[in-house]
């Protein structure tokens, strides 16, 4: 039995093999890199996503700065609902391609109204755990959402905090790009949604 190591002094013919196997660890590592890049590419594109919360407009909920996990598969096997934190392309014109992120208040079907500085959908006072303030709005709405049209606010509800459904209306299905499920960073706000 040969116990011996290589020492450089090998027949051209080992050393070929030897250059052979390295050639195919090689090729083989880059392939596995290859892949694994690909599939991050396509689990971000359609699976999930961290999103960067920038500036008050879900606050107390949610902070500047704060890193969210957003679940983009899940609105693919059923509507969005009542209460969901979700991340939008903004519909505002003239914004280039923009995300916000805001709260569902209201569904297809609902009639939502915001009067005397508060949100009723089909006829009810909404009590928002999530909010701290009444709407501080001066201009009163009345809609009545259309088949996949959504009322989405953010949870701070002082003047002019917000860009929302005050003030673009309702969304539609399609601008909806995903649910964001929980605080992933920083470590010491992490908490479901």
């Amino acid at each position: 039995m040969d116990n011996s190591l290589p020492t450089g002094n090998e027949p051209p013919k080992e050393q070929a093999e030897m250059k052979s196997r390295w050639k195919l660890m090689v090729r083989d590592w880059f392939n596995a890199l290859i892949i694994a890049a690909v599939l991050v590419v396509l689990l971000q594109t359609y699976v999930f996503n961290l999103s960067k919360v920038k500036g008050e407009s879900m606050q107390p909920t949610l902070h500047d700065q704060d890193r969210l996990f957003v679940d983009k598969i899940v609105y693919a096997f059923a509507n969005p609902k009542r209460g969901e934190v979700v991340i939008l392309e903004d519909p505002s014109p003239d914004v280039g391609r923009q995300f916000l992120v805001k709260r569902i208040v209201a569904v297809p079907g609902d009639e939502v109204e915001i009067r005397e500085r508060k949100l009723l959908v089909n006829g009810v006072e909404q009590s928002e755990r999530y909010t701290d303030i009444w709407i501080e709005d001066d201009k009163p709405v009345h809609v009545f959402l259309e088949k996949d049209e959504y009322f989405v606010l953010g949870d701070n509800r002082h003047h002019e905090k917000s860009k929302d459904s005050r003030r673009f209306g309702p969304v539609k299905r399609d601008t909806i790009i995903g649910r964001a499920d929980f605080i992933l960073w920083p470590p010491h706000n992490f908490r479901w949604l």
